[in-house]
């Protein structure tokens, strides 16, 4: 995931024309998972889908400041989570999906994108509790996407899973599964650069946006004590906030941390001036 197609956020007009003819679309190897490629197929087709992600990023970026969380966000945070499942399950892990309903691997992998795609959606409505909201636009439209290419009973189990991950992802959550935990960790290591500097370019100076300022890369592979190896590259030790507090927070609880590794280093001779003052 050490490189993502992120569009500059020079505005090119935002009228509802402009913004869908800009339309970014999704696309993640599908190891011969005819499932997840017609999964993949109908959300690329989905107006209504893609909208409810435009809402979420004017939520975000133009009436908050906050950083995006529209369509570059979750196709990042799902093609992580894909690598991440598929590094565990190549390890032995095996999803909750198969381990508890007997299910097949495949399944557990659309729920993890699912997931991963609809875990924001309700940013569309608001941010306070935006986890909660975007149940409720989920549910349904998971259903759509998954009719006929599922049957009902597996296709209700399969919902049930991706709604739990969604609102695992929140602050203080508790996933129940390892697709949720996936989920939750996918969402933490959308940090590369590039990606949270919206605020800081824009003035917000805090140690959220310094640090953030610091992480140049992410690289997720397979590790050699545990399955899951991640290597941060940052460029101002400032950037250690963001593994040590946040990324440890989302870490911890999540039910991967036996399976997941990290480690952080300083690139280049001398730090990089990435603020001119900082004031409490």
């Amino acid at each position: 995931m050490e490189e993502q197609d992120i569009p500059s956020e020079e505005p090119y007009g935002r009228s509802v024309a402009a913004r869908f003819e800009r339309r970014l679309r999704l696309n993640v190897p599908d190891r011969a998972n005819e499932k997840l490629r017609r999964v993949i197929e109908r959300i690329n087709a989905d107006d209504e889908l893609y909208g409810y992600w435009l809402a979420a990023n004017v939520n975000a970026i133009e009436r908050l400041g906050m950083t995006d969380h529209g369509p570059v966000h979750v196709k990042i945070v799902m093609n992580i989570a894909v690598k991440l499942f598929r590094l565990l399950v190549d390890a032995g892990v095996q999803p909750s999906l198969v381990k508890n309903y007997e299910l097949e691997v495949h399944h557990a992998e659309v729920v993890v994108v699912l997931a991963a795609l609809l875990h924001d959606i309700g940013m569309s409505i608001h941010r306070s509790d935006h986890e909660s909201y975007s149940l409720f636009i989920a549910q349904p439209k998971v259903a759509e996407l998954l009719e006929g290419i599922y049957e009902p009973r597996t296709a209700t189990l399969m919902r049930a899973d991706v709604l739990h991950a969604i609102i695992a992802h929140r602050s203080g959550g508790r996933p129940l599964t390892l697709e949720a935990g996936i989920v939750r960790i996918a969402d933490a290591l959308d940090m590369a650069k590039g990606r949270s500097r919206i605020p800081f370019a824009t003035g917000s100076t805090s140690i959220h946006s310094i640090s953030a300022a610091a992480v140049e890369a992410v690289h997720i592979e397979a590790g050699e004590t545990r399955p899951v190896r991640i290597r941060v590259d940052l460029s101002n030790s400032a950037g250690v906030f963001q593994l040590d507090q946040l990324f440890r927070e989302k870490l911890a609880g999540s039910g991967l941390e036996e399976y997941i590794g990290l480690e952080a280093t300083i690139e280049g001779e001398g730090e990089k001036r990435i603020f001119q003052e900082f004031r409490i």
